[in-house]
């Protein structure tokens, strides 16, 4: 039997590569007549350069950005093998882990560091870009990259704004600059709008440091910077499903930088050949830290079962909350806790490894 094990991260427990590793442990444990091939993967969040680091021969690329906050840090990305293709990772410079719970604040944080680092690839001759954008500080509508590939943002004094949420509300004039890339693709795995109830603010603002007039600052000054770019560009994507990810990077990627929004996980699943894999494979194991209903809206399951070529497929997981009729509606044939009993987050999450070896070795296959 030819098992395929394809699996994302188990978020604050393990990366993708050491899921996969337990699993196929578990596996040759009590199979050893299978033969167990393994492909980590990523919907395009934190975890992606490492994952597409072999699919693509990345060459690493480490250079001096932003933070949130504007301070300095080292912040990494990669180059493919041909000099083409760019990966970035927002979290590297943007991300909510570079901030501590007291330095969170949605009005005061900015993208120009993970502009930064697009605008190095650029330099060194990259013609394509593919931009992660889970996990961000920041609810900048994408100004502060924006502003890092050239663009400025004027207030009505001909000045320039600071590049965070907080003052969306004062830009009145924009100097517009070329598309960076001939290419650029932003993995994104929500579909929020920029504004409004379930626009970026009111839904992602307050787990970045915002309280309630905070948000409400933040979400009119979406809705202003959407109206101006509107006015002077003619472009229209603030109701675009996903314009809300990243604090409104998604909506700042297509109006400002030419990019299109794609789900992470076909993406990467195209780059990393996983239909071909799935086609030598009598059964895929795949697996994430939680499995609830929303497993079935756009995640790395739900696009990974899509593309099986009906080969059954089992997942693994943490915490498993969904349904059996939520469990068929992914395309799984089966899902699994590996935890099999209620124990502290703590110590849950210090046995992954363990609990999914011992998990994929009782697998009946």
């Amino acid at each position: 039997m030819n098992i395929l094990v394809a699996c994302d991260s188990f978020k604050d427990a393990l990366p993708a590569d050491a899921v996969c590793r337990a699993i196929a442990a578990g596996l040759k444990k009590n199979h050893p007549g299978a033969t167990v091939s393994e492909m980590p993967l990523s919907d395009g969040g934190e975890g992606l350069l490492d994952v597409l680091g072999q699919a693509l021969a990345l060459k690493w690329i480490e250079i001096k950005a932003a933070d949130p906050l504007g301070r300095e840090v080292m912040a990494r990305y990669g180059v493919s093998a041909d000099g083409i293709t760019a990966v970035v990772e927002l979290p590297r410079a943007s991300g909510l882990q570079l901030l501590t719970l007291a330095e969170r604040d949605p009005l005061k944080t900015s993208t120009y560091g993970t502009g930064q680092l697009l605008a190095d690839a650029r330099a060194r001759g990259a013609k394509r870009a593919l931009l992660a954008i889970g996990g961000s500080a920041t609810n900048d509508a994408g100004i502060g990259a924006a502003a890092a590939l050239g663009w400025r943002f004027l207030n009505a004094n001909n000045q320039p704004v600071a590049q965070d949420g907080g003052h969306l509300k004062d830009i009145v004039r924009l100097v517009s600059a070329e598309p960076p890339f001939q290419t650029m693709d932003v993995l994104c795995d929500v579909t929020n709008p920029l504004f409004g109830p379930r626009g970026a603010a009111w839904v992602y603002g307050r787990q970045k440091g915002g309280n309630d007039a905070g948000l409400a600052e933040l979400d009119d000054g979406l809705k202003h910077i959407a109206e101006v770019v509107k006015a002077q560009t003619g472009r229209d994507v603030a109701q675009m499903p996903g314009a809300g990810a990243a604090g409104g990077l998604g909506y700042g990627a297509v109006a400002f930088l030419g990019a299109q929004l794609r789900r992470g996980i076909e993406v990467v699943l195209d780059i990393t050949g996983f239909e071909a894999a799935a086609a030598r494979a009598d059964l895929i194991i795949t697996g994430e830290g939680h499995l609830d209903g929303q497993s079935a809206q756009g995640k790395l399951i739900q696009g990974l079962c899509g593309r099986s070529g009906g080969k059954p497929v089992i997942a693994l997981c943490g915490k498993l909350s969904a349904s059996p009729e939520e469990i068929r509606a992914i395309g799984l044939k089966a899902a699994y806790s590996i935890n099999r009993e209620e124990r502290p987050l703590a110590e849950m999450l210090a046995n992954t490894a363990v609990n999914l070896e011992k998990t994929a070795a009782s697998l009946a296959v």
